[in-house]
């Protein structure tokens, strides 16, 4: 009974370490390609996604969410913000379009590669049906995506 009793803490144990640690270590390309774009970064965390690694930090006040590739290659960046903070451009473009009755959740800023700033707008028509429109700093909609 003993025995059974300090195997089965034993294998408790061992199970529970993993869960505290990541898989592996951040690719040091992830890290010195970050500092280098984001100097002036601060509260960084690093998240692995085994495929990719998010960098979770603060730059001027806003919380952003950088991610790369395993080769330290950047993705994208991502910067929470609202409808009143677009620019008017957009603003007018999200009111122009098909889209515009429709309530706003949520607006991402997306800085990509080649110095391409797109706007993420979640907008909502009823519980079930809710689309990513995706528009350029000019107020064109780009593109559209049915999200959950």
């Amino acid at each position: 009974m003993k025995k059974t009793f300090l195997t089965g803490m034993i294998i408790l144990l061992c199970a529970s370490i993993p869960v505290f640690s990541q898989i592996r270590k951040i690719p040091k390309a992830v890290e010195e390609t970050f500092a280098n774009q984001y100097r002036e970064a601060s509260h960084i965390d690093f998240k692995d996604q085994l495929v990719s690694v998010d960098v979770h930090f603060q730059l001027a006040g806003d919380t952003m969410v950088a991610s790369y590739n395993n080769k330290g290659i950047w993705k994208e960046t991502l910067k929470r913000s609202s409808v009143d903070k677009l620019p008017a451009e957009v603003q007018e473009g999200l009111s122009k379009s098909k889209y515009a009755d429709r309530e706003v959740e949520d607006v991402t800023v997306m800085y990509l590669p080649g110095d391409v700033t797109q706007y993420r707008i979640k907008a909502r028509k009823s519980g079930v049906e809710k689309k990513y429109l995706y528009f350029n700093p000019k107020g064109r909609l780009l593109r559209e995506s049915i999200t959950l």
